[in-house]
């Protein structure tokens, strides 16, 4: 087979196969953002004419993300937030579109002790979507009715009231596990670190008596057993 032929069939070898490897990492890069963004993966899709472009757009999302400060409220704050947010619920029965309105903005606030930053809505729905993309759509649809409280009927303000909840509480309970694990392990560890301490100083204490109990058997007189005589 002449020379020329073997690097051709090699060069082509080598294009296919990284081919193949292009369109491997392009799908499984597909399925790891629509498993992370659901339903907004489909409508970042649907809006963009071009569906690379769309992934590329929430990789970005996911980037600006990493970049972000987002903490775990402590014990403390969930339970000012709770307070504030019942508060708000009481306000609803006599005056609605106030109480939505509140609601709105007591979501802002909390999202920026969690660290997202809130300079505008669209801004906010993008820096959510990365990590609350499940409850997404509930806060665009409570906004919507937000915006146009005044007209907006009864029924649709405590519909926007329940989205609203659905949010806070996701925004609210985040990260909250995360915290009980690390106090878990820092507890576990302080525990072990004792257990240890203390072991060291029981085995410390078998030693003495050990060693105290072979000194005073030595020094009892031996009577060797003669056979009763």
């Amino acid at each position: 087979m002449p020379t020329w032929l073997i690097i051709v069939i090699v060069v082509v070898a080598v294009a296919v196969l990284g081919a193949v490897i292009w369109l491997v990492t392009q799908e499984m890069q597909r399925k790891r953002l629509q498993q992370r963004f659901g339903p907004e993966y489909e409508r970042v899709v649907k809006e963009s004419d071009n569906p690379r472009a769309a992934q590329r757009e929430l990789a970005e999302r996911e980037r600006r993300h990493k970049e972000l400060d987002i903490r775990p409220l402590s014990a403390s704050a969930r339970e000012r937030y709770a307070r504030e947010w019942a508060q708000v619920q009481e306000k609803f029965v006599d005056q609605p579109a106030e109480a939505v309105s509140e609601a709105d903005r007591l979501l802002v606030a909390l999202m920026g002790e969690r660290g997202y930053p809130t300079e505008g809505y669209e801004q906010q729905v993008t820096d959510l979507s990365v990590r609350h993309a499940k409850t997404l759509e509930h806060y665009r649809a409570a906004h919507t009715t937000q915006q146009k409280s005044d007209g907006a009927s009864t029924e649709d303000l405590r519909d926007a009231m329940v989205r609203y909840r659905t949010v806070f509480e996701d925004l609210l309970t985040d990260g909250a596990d995360d915290e009980h694990r690390d106090r878990d392990r820092d507890s576990d560890r302080d525990r072990d670190h004792h257990d240890r301490r203390n072991g060291h100083d029981h085995d410390g204490a078998d030693r003495r008596d050990t060693a105290k109990e072979e000194h005073q058997a030595s020094a009892q007189p031996r009577t060797e057993w003669n056979g009763g005589r």
